[in-house]
């Protein structure tokens, strides 16, 4: 039986993260995490830390969906209720708006996930040290 706390002292868990966020590497922080839009790479051009483990899979769509629902979604009605905007205006800009946020949210959130998974050593990332 393995001892995983001390493992899971040396990977701060809120630098990784923001790490992921920012779609750099959760272990070194200046490798790029991603090799296209969503494609994760296989290690770390920088440090080699194996990123082969990671499972995003539906998260970062979903948590996409969530948080910009709830942004939009009241954003919508206090446009709609103070300013009267004609239905077609109101359309384009919240679609556009919608899209945007979407857009540059997904990738960020697909670090942020992976970044969650190297520090909670979740999918096999605690096997290699």
């Amino acid at each position: 039986m393995r001892d995983t706390t001390a493992i899971q002292s040396d990977r701060p868990f809120w630098p990784a993260l923001r790490r992921g966020f920012c779609r750099k590497c959760p272990n070194c922080g200046s490798g790029p995490i991603l090799k296209s839009y969503l494609k994760l790479r296989d290690t770390c051009p920088v440090c080699r830390e194996d990123l082969s483990h990671a499972r995003a899979d539906d998260g970062p769509a979903y948590l996409t969906i969530l948080i910009v629902g709830h942004l939009m979604a009241p954003l919508l009605h206090i446009a709609f209720v103070q300013f009267r905007p004609e239905p077609l205006m109101l359309f384009t800009i919240f679609s556009i708006g919608t899209i945007a946020l979407s857009l540059y949210l997904l990738p960020r959130l697909k670090g942020a996930i992976v970044a969650f998974q190297w520090a909670r050593l979740m999918h096999g990332f605690g096997e290699s040290r």
